[in-house]
């Protein structure tokens, strides 16, 4: 219709009507063009917001989750440490809590990783929709440090838990694991984090049972140590994830309680 308005106007050389049309024919490619522009703005907004909110979810899972690796490996290096010091006679402890302390210090956590929205973002090469530097950066940080996974494969391949579960018993070692293993703690959970290794406990068998198997253990030349490697495995682990990450830490303990 305005091409047929437009053509007329033309043989009529009635350049008035051909500006008016002309300008309408421009104005409506340029509002086309705009809407188009904020449509495409208005979904790019909503998709930001959208990982930012499951951006910032997985990073208070990963807050949660690193606490919770700190607190463990507390309670592996007092468990580790209390054997020592009964083995060097500075503070004695009797069989059944001997190996049990022996037992905790072969344990090792890994928690799952809240990875997903990264991983996403970083596929479709659009973590730039992440407008807030903090949340970027430290999910960049956290999902592309080795750290934890050295500190669990360290822990999986300790001389002291290939040791232990070579010479100990299978009953015992069931009876460690059932009694005295680690207390499930729900995610999001950071009381139940605080002694989830370290808490009293019994193996629940008759003296004789373990008592042979303390003093069995007691005998191995390597024991001390494995022990001594695992203390100061944890420790090296503990002053990482603590001290050295220190910045990392309280940059995540802020997420944990961000109110977007």
């Amino acid at each position: 219709m305005i091409l047929r308005r437009l053509s007329t106007a033309f043989r009529k050389q009635d350049w008035f009507t051909v500006l008016i049309e002309t300008l309408i024919v421009v104005l409506g490619v340029f509002l086309g063009m705009q809407l188009g522009n904020w449509n495409a703005d208005r979904e790019t907004n909503e998709r930001a917001e959208t990982y930012t909110e499951r951006l910032i979810e997985d990073l208070r899972y990963e807050a949660w989750a690193y606490e919770y690796l700190i607190e463990y490996n507390k309670d592996v290096r007092a468990a580790a440490r209390a054997a020592l010091d009964s083995l060097t006679g500075d503070a004695p402890l009797s069989d059944e809590q001997f190996l049990i302390n022996v037992y905790r210090a072969t344990q090792y956590k890994y928690n799952d990783r809240g990875r997903a929205t990264y991983d996403e973002l970083i596929s479709m090469g659009e973590i730039g929709l992440i407008a807030d530097e903090t949340l970027r950066t430290t999910a960049i940080a956290l999902f592309t440090t080795t750290l934890l996974d050295v500190i669990a494969l360290e822990g999986r391949h300790t001389p002291i838990r290939e040791l232990f579960r070579r010479k100990v018993p299978a009953n015992i070692q069931a009876a460690a694991l059932r009694q005295c293993g680690d207390r499930f703690v729900p995610i999001g959970d950071y009381n139940g984090i605080k002694g989830s290794l370290s808490y009293p406990c019994e193996l629940g068998l008759p003296p004789d049972d373990f008592s042979r198997v303390a003093d069995l253990l007691r005998a191995e030349e390597t024991l001390i140590e494995a022990l001594q490697i695992r203390f100061a495995d944890v420790e090296t682990a503990i002053t990482d994830l603590e001290t050295v990450n220190a910045p990392m830490v309280e940059t995540l303990r802020d997420i944990a309680r961000w109110d977007p």
